[in-house]
């Protein structure tokens, strides 16, 4: 696994977890850096690191000498990842994206409804999934980054902030990588920030066997095929028209908060922010009654 000399390799890597807005900086950034092409993730340091770093830097060997290239995968949650990435990039900036834990696995529940790998209930799938609640203890994971590459090449990234006010949001994360301002210049975000999942797939069959339609693309890296399928209405007859969702049973809710509240705490302290707001029931939250500049946002385009 040693890398040839000639071989480009990222010069930054925002490893999520995934729904804490990264399709957003995907979007967002792939004008202005040089990103996989044909594709969003290559899960290479997690899930295909037999294949090679010949074979991760095909995917970055169209990035001109001029731009810094990057990838943007949800490798936060993998024990052996910060190690692999160390030894391949020992230079290489991370940037860590959070969320508010029960907002984040919620929204990625929804995401595995929608895709075909779970029809069960959210309890349910907590139980059989492990990942799905453990990309959310930031304490635990956290740690390891830090170890791996010093604090100094480690950038948080909070969610809530992209929602308050994103020029700000995106403007540390290029100050920290290295790469020029971005204006978003006062554009409406919208659903940009964060693909969203309202309804439940109306067959969980066809969701199931049209997402393993679209690997079997992105494998190919057919990014024309599967934008042609996107426009055709294809995925969203596959990944939506179901029973809507509704907001979390607050008595589920505020189970899942009192088992991330270690992992909560252990981030204020590595942070030194504080997260007041991500220990309590949403519904307990008075400040909650004004909504984000990001939720106005998707209310203006909604209507």
């Amino acid at each position: 696994m040693s890398q040839p000399i000639s071989t480009r390799l990222p010069d930054f890597i925002v490893v999520g977890p995934g729904r804490t807005g990264t399709t957003w900086l995907d979007q967002v950034m792939r004008q202005h850096v040089c990103l996989p092409r044909g594709i969003k993730e290559t899960h290479f340091f997690s899930l295909h690191y037999q294949r090679g770093i010949e074979w991760y830097g095909s995917h970055f060997k169209s990035c001109a000498a001029s731009q810094l290239a990057g990838e943007i995968c949800g490798y936060f949650p993998y024990p052996e990842v910060p190690v692999r990435i160390r030894r391949h990039l020992p230079r290489c900036r991370t940037v860590v994206t959070v969320r508010d834990p029960v907002e984040r696995t919620y929204s990625h529940y929804k995401m595995m409804r929608a895709n075909g790998f779970t029809a069960r209930g959210l309890s349910e799938t907590l139980e059989r999934d492990p990942y799905l609640g453990g990309a959310s203890r930031y304490g635990k994971h956290l740690p390891r980054w830090l170890d791996s590459f010093g604090r100094e090449q480690v950038y948080l990234a909070f969610y809530d902030d992209l929602r308050r006010d994103p020029q700000r949001y995106i403007d540390g994360i290029s100050a920290f990588i290295g790469i020029a301002r971005i204006d978003l210049g006062g554009r409406s975000l919208g659903s940009r920030v964060v693909h969203s999942f309202d309804r439940a797939p109306r067959y969980f069959k066809l969701a199931r066997y049209g997402r393993k339609l679209r690997d079997w693309l992105r494998e190919r890296r057919a990014a024309r095929t599967i934008e042609f399928l996107a426009r055709a209405g294809v995925w969203a007859a596959c990944f939506s028209g179901g029973q809507p969702y509704g907001p979390l049973p607050l008595e589920l809710e505020r189970r899942l908060r009192a088992e991330f509240l270690p992992d909560v705490e252990a981030l204020e302290r590595l942070s030194g922010r504080d997260l007041t707001a991500w220990k309590a029931p949403r519904s307990d939250r008075a400040q909650d009654a004004v909504p984000s500049a990001y939720e106005a946002a998707v209310v203006a385009e909604q209507r």
